[in-house]
């Protein structure tokens, strides 16, 4: 058989992965490049340890309209992925279940992945911002890119969404996928910050506190919870917990203004254990004052904004205070009240929610609307919560992709 030519367009974490599966299929791969060298997103990723996948990996830990996620998990997960970077060389370490590199720096995995594009002879473009993908009349493609036209067999499109465009993300990938025909969904930013509506933010910025925060529709209705530390900042909340729902909030928030979330800043603390506890602090009154008296309960700029919340002057006398008060502050606590009116943009956030529709994409990542079109990673709709999910989708999509693009039709 005449060896397939295959064009990865995008040298990111799928694309690479795409680069590499296809070559060792036995394919031509060329990846075209738009900047100066390949992988930059991964070496941020995981605050530049990488976290490259997890042991607990569930099609739950995903959002998008990828209907044979479990199907492309299940054939490409944790176990081959870790057996995929041992046979690079790459040592892993297992914490708490997040898979990351031994020795903790996403340079290696970037370092092993560039090693075997270069053992596998695969040739890279860079400075090759691709303009456009067209259908030759019976078979191939012509690719135009800044550096003229190539012709290919097969081409895995894998450029990448929007997020964090410093490092290349310019979503240049969706109008190629749309000029094919293909729907993209609202593309918003994902694993990023929640602004809030309240001004009170500037005086309890800085701080960081176990805390739950849930989100609400406009009926009350819970929207989705997470529990972690967040970090309070001037603009709202952010931290790993809001990262886990910002992809939610982003999506509810198309359809309304504002939503409505409750931050627990007594995680520990059941409502029913509040009224005796209130009774237990009442005995501790004695000549403090109110501020004095809630001291070391919780971080105090957070304890001040509850109380003044709460119609309490920090300076009276805590004799003042009932059980019922007392009571009244630590319900506070565990259900304050905020609005939500917006997230961090794309140039704060990690990942893309939205993109490719995959109603119109096959599980070999094949398009449904043009035979030899493949898609990969992030350039589809398929967004993941932190903890490596992310990059698990783009080694999955990546290879399954390449093994696709590489093989024959009836393997397909």
């Amino acid at each position: 058989m005449r060896q397939k030519s295959v064009c990865v367009i995008g040298g990111g974490a799928a694309g690479m992965m795409a680069a590499i599966t296809a070559a060792r299929k036995g394919a031509r791969v060329t990846i075209l490049e738009a900047g100066d060298r390949l992988g930059k997103k991964i070496l941020a990723t995981g605050n530049g340890r990488c976290n490259l996948g997890n042991r607990v990996l569930d099609e739950g830990c995903y959002y998008g309209s990828c209907r044979f996620l479990r199907d492309a998990l299940n054939s490409f997960g944790t176990k081959e992925t870790i057996s995929f970077f041992e046979g690079l060389g790459l040592m892993i370490k297992d914490k708490n279940g997040y898979l990351y590199p031994f020795c903790e720096q996403a340079s290696a995995v970037l370092d092993v992945l560039r090693h075997e594009i270069k053992e596998l002879g695969i040739q890279v473009e860079y400075d090759a911002k691709v303009s456009s993908v067209m259908p030759k009349d019976k078979q191939g493609f012509m690719v135009k890119s800044q550096h003229g036209s190539m012709e290919f067999d097969r081409v895995v499109i894998t450029c990448g969404g929007k997020a964090s465009p410093k490092t290349g993300s310019d979503g240049s990938g969706y109008e190629i996928a749309r000029k094919l025909g293909h729907r993209i969904t609202d593309v918003l930013p994902a694993l990023t910050f929640l602004k809030c509506k309240e001004s009170f933010f500037k005086s309890i910025a800085g701080v960081r506190t176990d805390a739950v925060i849930t989100l609400y529709k406009k009926d009350g209705e819970m929207l989705c919870e997470e529990r972690g530390e967040l970090q309070l900042t001037e603009q709202g909340v952010s931290g790993i917990p809001t990262f886990q729902l910002s992809s939610i909030a982003a999506r509810s928030l198309l359809r309304m203004r504002e939503i409505q979330a409750t931050i627990d800043f007594l995680p520990d603390v059941k409502e029913a254990e509040i009224a005796g506890l209130a009774q237990r602090r009442r005995t501790l009154c004695g000549e403090r004052t109110i501020e004095e008296f809630f001291t070391g309960i919780l971080n105090k700029k957070v304890m001040a904004l509850l109380l003044k919340s709460a119609g309490l002057k920090l300076a009276d006398s805590s004799k003042t205070l009932t059980e019922k008060r007392i009571a009244d502050v630590l319900m506070l606590a565990k259900s304050f009240r905020i609005t939500v009116v917006g997230t961090g943009d794309f140039q704060n956030c990690q990942v893309c929610s939205g993109g490719v529709d995959c109603g119109q994409v096959t599980q070999t990542m094949e398009s449904k609307l043009v035979r030899g079109i493949f898609f990969a990673g992030e350039i589809l709709d398929v967004d993941g919560r932190c903890g490596g999910y992310n990059l698990q989708w783009a080694w999955t999509s990546g290879h399954i992709a390449g093994m696709s693009a590489a093989g024959r039709r009836e393997e397909q």
